[in-house]
């Protein structure tokens, strides 16, 4: 029996420390892997046994350990976490997350990727290597045997920056090699010219490997192929690689330019940045989306009346979340519609504003317990009609019509829904349309972000619930009230136990709701359980992917206890599920701010910036949007604009906490240090609670170790 059967034979079954290894799943550059059960924590972890000699002494056993640490801390959704680094009987070994499903390696023997599939993972790919990037780390062996694809397709990167690339010998001597062959061509396949030049390797050696990997993706085989060692070598230093499309006509023109620009022999004329490859992936992704991305315009209320509008557009916003439990639609948010809303524009006008293929339209009328609709479906480069319905039905049937709606279009698109698509489609929220019709109520000042706003809405969702006491959806509005209210305006305890209750009874009455789940970790969050926040986070994240609230509170949750890495992860997922938002990019530039990642922050304010300045164009006394503009702009040292801003919010509302405790931080960004002073302490005396924002926001530094800053931090907390 040789060595390594022996080694597996003694491992499975056995226990390394507290953890008991329960079977061999892999091995590579740094040995074996096992999938093993820490009994303290209760979960299953990965086990890598480094090889024998890797660590010969203490001095590399500390270095291991040390550069383990660094690496321990880089947290993001698409890298594997490590979790510990242990000794046992002469054995070093790390222990990883354990990451379910297969590696990419594995993808790859079934056959070229459609595209779709290409940017949906090479994106997630990028964006982990980015935030890696961000914090001075470089994998430096990307390829697809360090890549694992999960069940739902979400992608994980594997030995982040702990996998070195394995020694190669000049090509002229390939015989000399003490090591497997194999192993190092498959390391050669994705290897960067200048490493194997045996340069310094950058952030644009990871770039290269990016590249040989989505060729691979694309056409099925490696850029560079060959039996010998020394003939591979040669053409990664000098040759050019075949263009994608020569092998595979139909792969887009953009994907081909981004994968020979990753390709480039010489770094400078390479992406010089993750986040600029980050750019194009997602570019490419929008154009990919587009065949089928659709945009739910507000409907025209015919009733003449004012009142209805609430009722208006609650059903237009609720047919988007309709076609948006359909995978294979890019349906635009309603933030993005919201700007044309009661606007005369043309569908032409809509899809190039938006990039958007297809436009819903249409009108409703209410008269008593009658209902009528009219929907159609235009698209948008043609300006004709592939669709159109009249329905004149009952009032109750208004979820029966949201659903033919949605089932319609999907197959006007040629959309097959999945069994489980059909049954969230069909899913009736309330069983009584009256609880319905006050459920509407609320959401239309719920939307209006403001104190009053929020008292109102809570009184409504009661209302729909003391006519539907098992109303989700109505518990989940409250919770969400009440958590606003505590954090933005009253931190008393009953708006807080108010959130608990309504939150927990939502989960309760619907556990597969992600709006529930999105709110339990709302109010988690307020309580300061932060485990149990993260959790239910993921859970709103799997139920909903594309619901904007689970990734956006998720990141401020990072955010407020100052992992601003976590939180820089979250702020981009948050931005990805709805561009149009100005809130996670302005966060996310506070938090690349305080990560000392000053380019990549001026870009994320920009982008918020323009967004905020697009919002405000049609709500010009939305305070919030300019205090967040107003922060953006003291950014990009326009002094004059900032201030003009935040003194616009004060003037708006400058009794409220929240519109308080922002422009504050504008005014310590600009130096205006007793001002900004002025304002959080009356934010505090208005019922500004949330200190662990004013002890982590990087926006607060300049007035940090001021000394009434010291004084208000240390006061008791009312």
């Amino acid at each position: 029996m040789n060595r390594q059967a022996v080694a597996e034979r003694q491992l499975v079954g056995e226990r390394m420390g507290h953890y008991l290894i329960l079977e061999k799943i892999g091995a590579g550059g740094m040995g074996e892997v096992y999938r093993a059960r820490d009994e303290h924590l209760a979960r299953e972890v990965a086990i890598k046994v480094l090889p024998e000699g890797t660590l010969a002494d203490e001095q590399s056993r500390d270095n291991f350990h040390r550069e383990a640490l660094t690496l321990s801390r880089l947290n993001h959704p698409t890298i594997a976490t490590i979790y510990d680094f242990d000794r046992h009987e002469e054995t070093d070994f790390l222990v990883t997350e354990y990451v379910p499903g297969t590696s990419l390696n594995e993808e790859l023997l079934k056959g070229r990727m459609p595209e779709d599939d290409i940017l949906l993972l090479s994106t997630q790919l990028v964006e982990g290597v980015a935030a890696a990037h961000g914090q001075g780390i470089v994998h430096r062996d990307l390829k697809p045997g360090n890549l694992r694809v999960m069940p739902d397709r979400r992608l994980k990167i594997l030995d982040f920056g702990l996998a070195k690339p394995v020694a190669v010998l000049a090509p002229e001597s390939p015989t000399e090699s003490t090591v497997d062959a194999p192993a190092v061509a498959g390391t050669l396949l994705y290897m960067s010219p200048e490493q194997l030049r045996g340069e310094p390797a950058d952030v644009r050696a990871d770039i290269y490997s990016i590249g040989a990997v989505l060729y691979e993706m694309g056409t099925g085989r490696t850029p560079f192929e060959s039996a010998h060692i020394a003939n591979l070598v040669e053409a990664v230093l000098h040759k050019a690689p075949l263009p994608p499309t020569r092998l595979r006509p139909e792969l887009s023109a953009h994907l081909e330019q981004i994968v020979l620009k990753c390709l480039e022999k010489e770094p400078a004329h390479r992406y010089q940045s993750a986040l600029e490859l980050l750019t194009d992936l997602r570019r490419a992704g929008r154009a990919a989306t587009q065949e089928k991305s659709v945009a739910v315009l507000y409907f025209e209320n015919l009733s003449g009346q004012r009142e209805d509008e609430y009722f208006r557009d609650g059903i237009t916003e609720d047919i988007t979340t309709e076609l948006s439990k359909i995978k294979e639609l890019r349906v635009f948010s309603r933030s993005a519609v919201l700007v044309f809303r009661d606007k005369p524009v043309t569908p032409a006008q809509v899809g190039q504003q938006l990039n958007a293929r297809y436009l819903l339209e249409g009108s409703l009328r209410r008269d008593a317990d009658r209902l009528r609709i009219t929907a159609k479906l235009v698209n948008t480069r043609s300006g004709h009609c592939v669709w159109a319905a009249r329905y004149d039905r009952q009032l109750q049937d208004v979820f029966a019509i949201q659903d033919e709606i949605a089932t319609n279009i999907a197959h006007e698109l040629q959309v097959v829904l999945t069994e489980t698509e059909k049954e969230a489609i069909a899913k009736v929220p309330t069983a009584d349309v009256r609880a319905y019709d006050f459920y509407l109520r609320g959401r239309q000042f719920f939307h209006q972000f403001r104190r009053k706003g929020f008292d109102f809405a809570r009184e409504m969702f009661a209302r729909a619930i003391e006519i539907d006491p098992r109303y989700a959806r109505a518990y989940a509005g409250i919770a969400d009230c009440s958590a606003f209210l505590y954090f933005y305006w009253d931190s008393n305890k009953g708006n807080l136990e108010q959130a608990d209750q309504a939150s927990q009874r939502a989960l309760e009455i619907d556990p597969n709701l992600a709006e529930a789940h999105a709110s339990r970790g709302l109010t988690a969050s307020m309580k300061k359980d932060y485990v149990e926040a993260e959790r239910e986070f993921r859970v709103a994240m799997q139920l909903g992917p594309r619901l904007f609230e689970p990734y956006y509170f998720f990141a401020r949750n990072c955010y407020a206890q100052g992992k601003l890495q976590d939180a820089v992860a979250w702020f981009e997922q948050a931005s990805k599920v709805s561009p149009e938002d100005y809130q996670a990019p302005m966060l996310l530039a506070s938090a690349l701010n305080g990560l000392g990642l000053k380019s990549e922050a001026q870009a994320a304010y920009r982008r918020g910036l323009g967004a905020a300045e697009r919002h405000l164009e049609f709500h010009p006394g939305d305070s919030r949007a300019l205090y967040f503009g107003a922060n953006a702009l003291s950014q990009l040292k326009e002094r004059e604009r900032s201030m003009e801003w935040a003194e616009r919010a004060l003037a708006l509302e400058g009794e409220e906490p929240q519109v308080l405790y922002n422009v504050a931080c504008v005014y310590a960004l600009l130096g205006e240090f007793d001002k900004a002073i002025d304002c959080l302490e009356k934010s505090i005396t208005h019922g500004w609670g949330q200190r662990e924002w004013m002890e982590h926001d990087p926006d607060l530094a300049p007035v940090r170790e001021h000394p009434r800053f010291r004084a208000l931090m240390q006061a008791p907390r009312i």
